[in-house]
């Protein structure tokens, strides 16, 4: 089978919304290729190498994202990316600096792609008790942890991003059996799905992009909480009845903005609003934004450049 492999040149803060415009329309894999993520694990003491040559860990502004796409949808789906991304280029102006999003492609064989690509991902311990695991993959649960399954096909969010475990790691502290979650942006369901593994009474899970929902669906199916689980395609929960003890939303820090005065409609009073995907430059504008809501911060995690914080309503 062969592919076209699409590669954008973008920057650090725009990678994973690039990523999540690829991930729309194709199911043979995203990559993203940011230097600073090996910076950051040899700062952060998360992987030695023998030997590593000085010019690949220059701190170098242009980061690529590269998509994989069937030859015989190519035509339409570049088209479709290449749409979408002119509208994040129009809609980032002034607010995130996205790069030059320009784009190459080249024809590749992909016959083995697929599996090399499987290969590389493996079971992944996030917190004292979660382990995100594909599902193609034959693990033992341990006594303790709860396994979190997640299909080939994957919308954004597997564990391995910092943005994602850090909210399964908050999740975790503030989680109790009767907790009823709401999941904003919820991907791949990742974040909903391990609350109920958890023991969340039940998880609520709302996201804008069609894919995501199917994915986060299927997702809670092989879980086995389909029935303790909904996914709605929506921007936010529209209805206001609907309110979760818990509330997590892993996305961009300026949609987290956009989002804040929709979020206490659905929170409990005295509930726990877990957010993540922001970076530095936007921390004092999302807590400002979260502030002015008569939320509470209560905690703030950092890993890598990224950073979460936990509100009280």
């Amino acid at each position: 089978m062969k592919f076209i492999e699409l590669t954008t040149h973008t920057t650090t803060e725009a990678s994973e919304l690039i990523a999540d415009i690829m991930w729309r329309y194709t199911n043979y894999g995203v990559a993203i290729s940011d230097v600073k993520d090996v910076i950051a694990l040899q700062q952060n003491k998360v992987m030695y190498w023998d030997y590593i040559d000085d010019s690949l860990i220059k701190d170098r502004k242009d980061v690529l994202v590269k998509a994989f796409i069937p030859l015989d949808e190519a035509e339409n789906t570049l088209r479709l990316i290449r749409e979408d991304l002119e509208e994040l280029s129009v809609n980032c102006a002034g607010v995130i600096n996205a790069g030059t999003l320009e784009a190459s492609k080249r024809e590749v064989e992909g016959d083995d792609w697929l599996e090399i690509w499987r290969k590389h991902f493996r079971p992944i311990h996030t917190g004292e008790k979660i382990v995100v695991c594909p599902e193609w993959i034959k693990y033992e649960r341990k006594d303790g942890e709860q396994v979190v399954y997640l299909d080939s096909n994957m919308a954004f969010g597997t564990g391995e991003h910092e943005t994602t475990a850090m909210c399964l790691k908050l999740i975790q502290q503030y989680l109790s059996p009767d907790s009823v979650c709401i999941d904003v942006g919820c991907g791949s369901g990742i974040l909903g799905i391990s609350a109920v593994k958890l023991g969340a009474e039940f998880a609520y899970l709302t996201d804008i992009d069609y894919v995501a929902v199917e994915s986060a669906k299927h997702n809670a199916e092989i879980n086995g909480v389909e029935e303790r689980v909904e996914v709605v395609h929506s921007n936010l929960l529209n209805d206001a009845k609907i309110k979760g003890d818990i509330m997590f939303a892993n996305i961009t820090a300026e949609i987290l903005c956009m989002l804040a005065p929709d979020i206490p409609k659905n929170l409990k009073e005295g509930g726990t609003l877990i957010l993540s995907g922001i970076i530095e430059s936007r921390l004092d504008m999302v807590k400002k934004a979260f502030s002015a809501q008569g939320l509470k911060l209560k905690k703030e995690l950092k890993e890598g450049e990224w950073i979460a914080l936990s509100f009280e309503l």
